[in-house]
């Protein structure tokens, strides 16, 4: 227990997502689950995750993996996804594999489960966490290495399972506070100020004054920042990088 005391504490005092991965990572690996997958959304509507471009992915698997499990769409065919949709808490596979014994997956989720098969995923963990809104929705996939069966996974999670909730939970708090990384460009530091300053009910004047350029430099900076958000007007940019935590945020 001393042991996961000291990991939460790493955890809880990273600066960045990447060193809280690693170590949330790391300890998974000890408990039969060397690869895992995260995923978080702040734009979820209906049983869409929003632009796939805003969400974060982390995985320990290998690029081709990571390829066709997130960039092709894999995981939202998959039961789990679905379930972790629509519910909160953690469950193990075994539900998938009985449902698919019965007959009740649909032809789409069976093939997604082929595909997994293929790639060696049979058996695993799936972590729901409760959102803080109704557009977030944060989940962890912790797939049993080779050789484990539903039956390993099951005897792993009774022993285990506190302990992996624990530190599952500990790293999604945390990561949820931090700046997510934007897969197109991030904002500068000039676009992120004036951003700031737009946030703090300043005019273009206002801010062409604080931050020493001139009006027509502010408004580039603002150009930029809503192409780089992916939105339309300067409102919603400024509502979009507070949701990332991409303004008033410290450096990692």
């Amino acid at each position: 227990m001393n042991g996961i005391i000291g990991l939460l504490v790493r955890v809880a005092e990273a600066g960045n997502i990447d060193a809280i991965w690693k170590e949330a990572a790391a300890f998974f690996a000890t408990c039969g689950f060397s690869r895992a997958n995260y995923g978080y959304t702040r734009f979820r509507h209906d049983q869409s995750i929003g632009n796939p471009d805003d969400a974060l992915y982390l995985t320990t698997a290998g690029p081709d993996y990571a390829r066709r499990y997130f960039a092709e769409g894999l995981y939202a065919r998959t039961p789990v996804f679905k379930w972790a949709q629509e519910n909160v808490g953690c469950c193990t596979w075994a539900w998938v594999r009985e449902k698919a014994a019965r007959g009740e997956l649909t032809a789409d989720e069976m093939d997604a489960l082929r595909q997994n098969a293929e790639m060696g995923i049979t058996a695993g963990v799936t972590v729901s966490f409760p959102q803080s809104s109704s557009r977030s929705k944060g989940a962890l996939g912790l797939i049993a290495d080779a050789g484990l069966s539903s039956e390993d996974v099951e005897e792993i999670w009774a022993r285990c399972g506190a302990e992996i909730q624990a530190v599952a939970h500990m790293m999604h708090l945390k990561i949820i506070q931090l700046p997510a990384p934007n897969r197109r460009r991030n904002l500068t530091p000039r676009q992120r100020e004036a951003l700031e300053w737009v946030a703090d009910g300043k005019t273009t004047g206002d801010i062409a004054l604080l931050m020493e350029v001139s009006p027509a430099m502010v408004e580039k900076h603002l150009k930029l920042a809503r192409e780089t958000l992916d939105v339309e007007t300067t409102a919603q940019a400024v509502a979009k990088a507070a949701l990332l935590n991409m303004i008033f945020s410290k450096p990692g």
